[in-house]
């Protein structure tokens, strides 16, 4: 990578977050800085307000305080959509994927989420405009189903799919948006241990595209393998910072997952 200055190489900044439930605090003045081309950890125990960090990024709560950047231009305040179209797409703890439509079909929504289309008018005319925007869209979805390994399911309908394949594919219709920033809730949740290594190693390639990551996981060893750095959340404040080999040996973050007297994370 090119030598750049330390805010320059920022993907998105994140300075005071703060996020209330009536009285309850579930972010508390967060700050966070995630660098370009980075894989960037988000951990803590239950209930700490991890996913409530990517919902606030993506739009899908509004804030109480504090501003969130992404590339240099604030994004607290937008719809998720508007969210997306700069250049930040997620996946869910939950899979959300359309059982019904095949493998294809899915990842070709990703298409219609992010920012471009022929609009309204040529579509329902299907004119010249709407033809070549398909056909680039279709090419654009085949390489990233390739790039996922799902190139010979594409036809298959997504229910049939196996629980770890349909977390690829999730991850496969966020990058159709084509994202400069990704953002990975548990996606090892539900999975056996060669869907983990199959997993990470996509996870790998995205991240060798270009493509910044920002994600949310339990499994410390997935973690001590992927992440470039850690941030570690409880009771919706920061309590460390770090590599994973600093944070795993810190007091504090020992403390949060297996209370006082616990010895070792990971």
């Amino acid at each position: 990578m090119a030598e750049q200055n330390q805010e320059n190489r920022i993907v998105l900044k994140i300075e005071g977050l703060t996020k209330r439930f009536g009285g309850l605090v579930a972010v508390n003045e967060l700050n966070i800085n995630v660098e370009q081309g980075n894989i960037c950890a988000l951990i803590g125990p239950n209930g700490s307000g991890k996913t409530t960090v990517l919902n606030l990024i993506t739009g899908i709560y509004p804030i109480n305080g504090g501003k969130i950047e992404f590339l240099g231009e604030p994004i607290q305040g937008l719809p998720p959509h508007s969210v997306c179209w700069r250049g930040i797409a997620r996946t869910f703890q939950n899979i959300r994927i359309l059982g019904s439509q095949t493998v294809f079909e899915n990842a070709l929504l990703g298409k219609g989420y992010g920012k471009g289309g022929a609009g309204i008018f040529h579509t329902v005319l299907n004119t010249p405009r709407y033809r070549k925007d398909m056909a680039e869209s279709t090419d654009e979805v085949n390489e990233i189903l390739e790039f996922a390994g799902l190139t010979e399911l594409r036809r298959e309908r997504a229910c049939n799919l196996p629980y770890g394949k349909q977390r690829i594919l999730e991850i496969a219709r966020a990058l159709v948006t084509k994202p400069k920033l990704l953002l990975l809730d548990e996606p090892a949740a539900g999975l056996n241990s060669q869907e983990i290594y199959t997993l990470m190693e996509l996870i790998s390639k995205i991240n060798e595209r270009g493509i910044s990551i920002l994600l949310i996981e339990h499994r410390m060893e997935f973690i001590g393998k992927l992440a470039d750095w850690v941030f570690v959340l409880n009771h919706g404040s920061k309590i460390a910072e770090g590599t994973f080999d600093v944070i795993k040996e810190n007091p504090d973050v020992i403390q949060a997952y297996l209370g006082r007297g616990g010895r070792k994370l990971a």
